[in-house]
């Protein structure tokens, strides 16, 4: 089995590694590489050189880059080929690259990514819908990863991602702010234990949440818009998800 990694990324480059180690052959291609590969990985000349020969394609770039990564694609897919769309995007998106991408043939997957990458690598849990993943999970089963198939519709697994984000970067967005505001008034200590009150004691979880936020902004941000954009086109006012989102682009200024 030939497997390729378009984005090598925090998420991209672990399940390389973690799939090379497996003897899987891995090829992947980023076009700012800043992780250390495996030695078994080889790097490719751009994403079409990275998904020619490979049998199964993952994408794992940002949302706001997928759609020209299909195209740029294209060429190297066909029928006897998986390429599983990975980013965190809005349903509707990921039905706009299944557009782009359907008339090779290719055996389609809408794969969510539904916990932190760290520290379970590929044995992350994924869902997956849409009419290549049965066979996908098929084609994986002798990895023993936690791959869950939903059902046959693209969408599916994107919806159920982003209803996941709209509690965990919200609650993220809760802890960020009362701790910014608890060390202007001297009392981080005691919002930190108002915070460990509810999430169940556990302290490191308080920084993971902060960590992560800083950490993956950008993406975290175009997943709150990817939130958004679902609930208004269901008629539903995201106001919660707007101010996570808006934390993020608060965040995000801080660095910059």
């Amino acid at each position: 089995m030939h497997i390729a990694i378009l984005g090598l990324g925090e998420a991209g480059s672990i399940f390389a590694n973690d799939l090379a180690a497996m003897g899987i052959t891995v090829s992947g291609w980023d076009p700012n590489l800043k992780r250390t590969l495996n030695e078994r990985v080889r790097f490719a000349k751009n994403n079409l050189d990275a998904a020619k020969d490979a049998d199964i394609i993952l994408s794992v770039n940002l949302s706001s880059a997928s759609e020209a990564i299909a195209k740029e694609v294209l060429p190297a897919l066909n029928a006897g080929k998986i390429y599983a769309e990975m980013n965190t995007s809005a349903p509707q998106k990921k039905y706009a690259i299944f557009e782009i991408i359907k008339p090779s043939g290719v055996q389609y997957v809408d794969l969510a990514i539904m916990a932190p990458v760290p520290p379970k690598g590929i044995k992350t849990p994924f869902i997956a819908s849409g009419p290549g993943a049965k066979q996908m999970k098929e084609q994986l089963a002798n990895l023993q990863l936690n791959f869950s198939f939903l059902s046959n519709n693209v969408g599916d697994a994107s919806t159920r991602k982003l209803l996941r984000s709209i509690v965990y970067k919200g609650v993220a967005a809760v802890i960020c702010e009362a701790l910014e505001s608890a060390k202007v008034f001297g009392l981080e200590p005691y919002i930190r234990e108002q915070i460990l009150s509810i999430i169940g004691g556990n302290e490191t979880l308080i920084d993971r949440f902060v960590e992560g936020s800083y950490l993956h902004t950008e993406r975290r941000i175009q997943e709150m818009e990817a939130v958004i954009q679902m609930l208004e086109e269901k008629d539903i006012q995201p106001f919660a998800s707007i101010a996570a989102r808006n934390n993020l682009e608060k965040i995000m200024r801080s660095k910059n």
